[in-house]
């Protein structure tokens, strides 16, 4: 068996729990109520589509974790 790693990002949704994606693994999108059924979520949803990419003899992408930074921006009063 081999072991991939990726890196996945959870956000709090408005309406609750936590939206999944993976930046490495375009459309990969999951969600959970609890971070830990997010959690396990995410792990069932990149197996399946590793999974996939393997079964159309599609390549595995390399993780590359994102870059993040906060971007501040001024507006005028509105009067």
């Amino acid at each position: 068996m081999t072991e991939y790693s990726f890196t996945v990002l959870y956000e709090p949704a408005e309406e609750g729990g936590f939206v999944v994606t993976c930046p490495a693994l375009p459309g990969l999108v999951t969600e959970g109520d609890t971070l830990e059924e997010a959690r396990g979520m995410a792990q069932d949803a990149v197996r399946a589509y590793i999974e996939s990419l393997q079964k159309d003899g599609q390549p595995i992408p390399i993780d590359r974790p994102p870059f993040k930074e906060e971007v501040r921006v001024m507006l005028p009063e509105s009067a």
